[in-house]
């Protein structure tokens, strides 16, 4: 492959005649994508540079009942390789605060989410600092997979993360005093509290 334009020559059909709707859709096996963790699309082990094909992609991906990743398209599926979640969370917005706070998020694919019932931030928050120094970041669920329990997540960019730790504020969760931040009326607990005055969440 020599750069990103022969991506879609001999994987996915992404676009181009009509079908029938009740063409069964063509099994390709494993494609030889990779998303590394930090967010860049391999074809081949080129990285994948232009955003608008990185858009399509990422809008085909789904997981399949096992959490395998795969792309998905009208007429062809094949299983890529992911080495932590395929998106990033590099932009937060928010306004708003407490039980009223709005926490907005931007993918690296431009995907817009907002934190709530349908859009939970995950982290494991639920252990000592000293157990997970800086690589247990949070994560925030896009939209579902094939298989409810394996949604499509972004993971937060470190300066994300950061921002969100700053709006952090004292809470309790499962009887354990914690860290955490309010959006559309949830609260998703970020790290332990070490000490403090607890408060309802």
């Amino acid at each position: 492959m020599k750069g990103e334009h022969a991506v879609s020559g001999d994987s996915l059909a992404c676009s181009g005649h009509q079908e029938s709707p009740e063409r069964k859709r063509h099994d390709l096996g494993y494609l030889p994508f990779l998303v590394r963790r930090d967010g860049v699309w391999l074809y081949r082990g080129t990285p994948i540079k232009r955003k608008a094909m990185l858009c399509m992609f990422g809008s085909m991906l789904t997981r399949d009942e096992k959490g395998a990743y795969l792309l998905r398209s009208p007429f062809e599926t094949g299983y890529i390789e992911v080495e932590d979640v395929p998106f990033l969370a590099v932009e937060l917005d928010w306004t708003g605060c407490g039980r009223m706070q709005r926490l907005c998020f931007r993918t690296n694919m431009d995907e817009v989410v907002v934190a709530g019932p349908e859009h939970p931030i995950r982290t494991d928050w639920n252990m000592p600092p000293e157990a997970c120094p800086e690589s247990c970041p949070p994560y925030i669920r896009l939209r579902e997979g094939d298989d409810r329990r394996f949604p499509l997540e972004a993971r937060l960019s470190r300066p994300v993360w950061y921002e969100l730790a700053a709006l952090a504020e004292p809470g309790v969760c499962q009887g354990v005093p914690c860290m955490g931040v309010w959006s559309c009326g949830c609260f998703f607990p970020l790290s332990r509290q070490s000490s403090g005055t607890d408060c309802d969440a």
